[in-house]
């Protein structure tokens, strides 16, 4: 039975600790939060109560004989806890993306836990999302062609959706806690993970950003474009663009955060479109319009992934599913630490194409360019005084309206039938 312990009981504990608690081969024995009182309701919803509670998370490593740490903290406290977890001779070292706010500390990461033989993980839980595993499966099998262009969308909306505390939005809005912002670097990892893996591509050659922050602290509307590395001279290009659309007028219920996603993939043969993930599950997943995925192909229309799970938190448990595996029996994680490392760098490269206002070349973005400061992510100035509040207000008013009409939303409970 391996013995784990999470570090951080914010708002996405709840989603981590899932492939645990349905685990046979694992037990949450401690965790470590500064507020105790809110390790302790957590540990009363999941069951746990019993579970040991620390507030620092030294004494836990230093007092449990652990076999997975899970770390979901800010990001800027990412590597000074890897590095504790990993001279304390912890097997596995799963951290909650971003691997870190910088690259420099990605680095320290990587080399930390090579010199002491511990497993690292970057937790991504988008790659293990039932639909977007079948999506790759055909896409493997050429279903399209040579896929040739990416696009997602991000669409914010008004929810309803899972309460999260303000602490949360606070440490995500500077760039010395988060690296980046709330969306684009927190929430684009996912995004970048998948513009990659989907494409069969490890990087990207090119980035040119445009972000605006409407609402004074969130990194929306935004748009980002990039070129793939060509292999050779014969191959056509590739490319991949991402949006981060602000539609807070629109009544959207998620069980989770107040978003969903939307991706296109265009091919030598076809086409295929990947309908929601965050918020799968809901209202539009049920309708006949938007199946999981679409694909056209010889002037056939088809839809696949009907049957498949289609709740967000089954990507969380299948990510957690995998990383025992790796721990029990061997292998690799997914991601690695120099893959996680690979998606902070795509990350920030949107941030520095807009501070600098040029296109962005992968190979800049160094932990020797950071520190010099020619490709560091800077705090945004001149943001417009009163966005926040135009966009709360918007939000609230549309989500009201949506109630009143009665549109349907499911409260989100904390289980999950096996």
């Amino acid at each position: 039975m391996l013995r784990v312990g999470i570090i951080g009981t914010g708002d996405i504990a709840n989603l981590n600790i899932q492939g645990y608690i349905h685990s046979q081969d694992t037990e949450l024995v401690a965790v470590s939060d500064i507020d105790i009182s809110n390790a302790g309701e957590k540990l009363e919803r999941w069951g746990l109560r019993t579970v040991k509670i620390y507030t620092d998370f030294k004494k836990m490593i230093d007092h449990e004989d652990l076999d997975i740490i899970e770390i979901l903290t800010p990001h800027h406290l990412h590597y000074p806890m890897t590095e504790y977890a990993a001279k304390a001779g912890i097997p596995g070292i799963s951290v909650q993306k971003p691997l870190a706010h910088n690259i420099t500390d990605c680095e320290r990461m990587i080399k930390i836990c090579e010199e002491e033989n511990v497993k690292l993980k970057l937790f991504e839980n988008f790659r293990f999302y039932p639909p977007y595993l079948k999506a790759k499966e055909l896409l493997d099998n050429r279903i399209i062609g040579d896929p040739l262009s990416f696009r997602i969308n991000t669409i914010l909306t008004a929810g309803p959706s899972m309460p999260r505390g303000l602490k949360s939005l606070v440490w995500r809005i500077k760039v010395d806690t988060c690296g980046g912002g709330p969306l684009v670097y927190d929430d684009g990892i996912h995004k970048f993970s998948l513009a990659l893996w989907l494409m069969d591509q490890k990087r990207v050659e090119k980035v040119y950003g445009w972000i605006d922050y409407f609402s004074s602290v969130m990194d929306a509307p935004s748009n980002i474009f990039w070129k793939y590395p060509s292999q050779n001279s014969d191959e056509a290009p590739k490319y991949g663009t991402m949006q981060f659309t602000m539609a807070t007028n629109v009544y959207y219920p998620s069980n989770y955060y107040d978003c969903d996603e939307f991706i296109e993939i265009s091919g030598t043969k076809g086409i295929m479109w990947l309908n929601q993930c965050t918020s799968g599950g809901n209202f539009v997943s049920k309708s006949p319009e938007h199946p999981p995925i679409v694909t056209y192909v010889d002037g056939e229309v088809k839809s696949y992934g009907k049957n498949l799970a289609r709740d967000w938190r089954h990507s969380f448990i299948n990510s957690t599913k995998h990383f025992i595996k790796v721990i029990k029996e061997g292998g690799t994680p997914i991601y690695t630490g120099e893959q996680g490392r690979d998606l902070c760098i795509f990350a920030k490269m949107p941030y520095i194409s807009q501070q600098q206002k040029r296109t962005i070349y992968w190979n800049e973005i160094t932990a020797e360019n950071e520190q010099n400061q020619s490709c560091s992510v800077k705090q945004p100035v001149n943001l417009i005084e009163g966005g926040l509040s135009k966009y709360t207000r918007r939000a609230k008013s549309d989500l009201r309206k949506g109630i009143k009409q009665g549109l349907e939303h499911d409260i989100f409970k904390y289980q999950y039938e096996l």
